[in-house]
């Protein structure tokens, strides 16, 4: 008779895998969707061929989304990365022995 061999299940949750969001990406996320409503405000002003629709918005628009969310998602903080940081340098470094 064939043996039933169980994998043991992948943990969740573990650090690895996880988004490290904090407080401030939060704050930097929110900032973003304040220039993206900003945005859109600007766009919908009365005279369409107006300065406001056609300069500012377009501007907010790409500030908030091309620069702001972005950076909202990667934000680590400066100890966040000498802690984390630290181990990945290590590891990525080739030896000395394998580059001769």
């Amino acid at each position: 008779m064939a043996r039933d061999v169980h994998k043991p299940a992948a943990k969740r949750g573990s650090g690895k895998d996880r988004l490290p969001f904090t407080k401030t990406n939060y704050q930097i996320l929110a900032v973003a969707l304040l220039v993206i409503a900003a945005g859109y405000v600007a766009l919908a002003q009365a005279p369409w061929d107006g300065f406001l629709p056609l300069v500012v918005a377009p501007i907010l628009l790409v500030t908030g989304y091309c620069i702001l969310v972005p950076f909202g998602i990667l934000y680590r903080s400066k100890k966040e990365r000498d802690v984390n940081g630290a181990s990945s340098e290590s590891d990525s470094t080739p030896s000395n022995a394998a580059a001769s």
